[in-house]
């Protein structure tokens, strides 16, 4: 099993960018997918969910209406567009899978496969 994340850098308040996690080793379709981000001293957070169809999404407050979580099932990739970047943003960015028949969960400790993790950093 491998989560792959890229996309990751160093870019000043107000910008963006776009993480994209390739998938593999497992069933990608059957799992909903979740970007997490951990800042220094701070726990693991949840900042985007979306289900096997993309046909439901779910943001942390603090990154509603600037972030954008999609998938492409026939590529077995998930992304996050980052957009009006800010400070706060900045930390080691996620991706983690669980089974669909499990449910939704915001708590890192109940998903199965993670990434290695893509560093974003956010300074002028």
């Amino acid at each position: 099993v491998q989560l792959v994340e890229s996309g990751g850098g160093l870019v000043q308040p107000g910008g963006s960018l776009r993480l994209s996690c390739a998938a593999s080793g497992f069933t990608y379709s059957s799992y909903n997918m979740s970007w997490f981000r951990q800042a220094p001293g701070k726990e693991r957070e949840l900042v985007a969910f979306i289900d096997t169809v993309a046909g439901s999404t779910n943001y942390a407050d603090s990154v509603k209406g600037r972030f954008t979580i999609s998938r492409e099932n026939a590529k077995n990739t998930v992304y996050l567009q980052m957009n009006s970047l800010k400070p706060e943003d900045t930390g080691v960015y996620y991706c983690a899978a669980r089974p669909a028949y499990r449910g939704a969960s915001t708590y890192f400790t109940e998903y199965d496969y993670w990434g290695q993790g893509t560093q974003v950093t956010v300074s002028s």
